[in-house]
């Protein structure tokens, strides 16, 4: 007899992780990882915000530990990596050659890429450049590196949180404000370290406020600013740079990953990430799953964007039970 249970609604219970180390990328950087769940299990990388934002162990529990063998790590300059905070050698084509690097010293040979924000970029120009090492994606609050994203996220965010904006843009002196990045970025990466943290506060409170549907409590207000200068000083650095991305280039490409399973999850009322990328995306790619949260903005943590990233992990698991290819996950040499 076969028992139907309802789709699982809610992160799993904690676990701890089975081993955690660093990988020496080159450059000065030394990237650390952890890997958790199942050590046959689908092996799955998770790809954090920012670009900067760091991994928690929370991120964990979107997947089944009995089916999943979980990869985490901070990239370059991020979370426990070293050097923290470090913009020298940190590019977008470095961040994927780090994940290969990762791939194989932990010996898989293909995995499932999961990422959120710049975490979906970062899945998609991966997948892009080595699609034979994907096995599919789950992708949530799509950005897709382009310069009019970047510009919402410096101007166009003002049309809704006007309050936080004004905040954002008063750090500024007046002189300075034609061009807000410019300015936050010499702040951000100023010898005088009080000025560099406190530019990465204001930009992080920012940030923060603007990514929930509903107002959260905030701890950044009694942030020194040491943890948010990681997030803040890289995200200003890829967006000085365009994130080291053509406009339109994942979209451009997307016919190398279009064949693998994807579930894209967005927030309605996602205001870092507004759902017309993930929509672009969607229409680029017809096989993938579009879900749209209806009572949700871009936070990964909200109830129906964390309910809808475990059912394409589980939606996943079972798909590659029954189905060969994506069953076998045999490791590297």
């Amino acid at each position: 007899m076969t028992i139907l249970r309802p789709p699982r609604q809610d992160l799993f219970p904690p676990f701890d992780a089975n081993h955690a180390g660093y990988l020496d990328v080159g450059d000065g950087h030394r990237l650390w990882w952890e890997e958790s769940g199942a050590p046959d299990g689908i092996p799955v990388v998770f790809l954090h915000g920012g670009p900067g934002a760091g991994c928690a162990p929370a991120y964990r529990r979107f997947f089944d530990l009995s089916a999943y063998r979980i990869i985490l790590f901070d990239q370059r300059g991020a979370g426990r990596s070293k050097p923290y905070a470090a913009i020298e050698a940190n590019t977008t084509q470095l961040l994927i050659a780090d994940l290969e690097a990762l791939r194989r010293h932990l010996r898989i040979d293909k995995w499932l890429t999961f990422g959120g924000s710049w975490g979906s970029t970062l899945a998609l120009a991966y997948g892009e450049a080595h699609p034979e090492r994907c096995l599919g994606f789950v992708l949530r609050g799509i950005f897709l590196g382009t310069g009019e994203e970047v510009d919402w996220f410096l101007r166009g965010m003002a049309k809704v949180f006007p309050e936080a904006h004004r905040t954002f843009v008063g750090h500024i002196p007046t002189a300075e404000r034609r061009d807000l990045l410019a300015a936050y970025y010499r702040r951000l990466n100023s010898a005088n370290r009080a000025e560099a943290l406190a530019a990465s506060r204001v930009w992080g409170r920012y940030e923060s406020v603007c990514s929930t549907l509903r107002p959260t409590d905030l701890p950044i207000g009694a942030d020194s600013g040491e943890s948010l200068l990681g997030i803040a000083r890289i995200e200003a650095h890829y967006f000085m740079q365009r994130l080291f991305l053509e406009d339109g280039q994942l979209l451009r490409d997307i016919g190398r990953v279009a064949h693998l399973p994807c579930t894209i999850v967005q927030g309605r009322y996602d205001m870092i990430c507004p759902p017309a990328s993930a929509d672009a995306l969607a229409e680029a790619w017809p096989g993938a799953n579009y879900v749209i949260v209806d009572d949700a903005g871009h936070s990964a943590m909200e109830p129906g964007v964390r309910a809808a990233l475990v059912r394409a992990t589980e939606t996943f698991k079972l798909r590659a039970r029954s189905t060969p290819l994506l069953a076998e996950s045999p490791k590297a040499g």
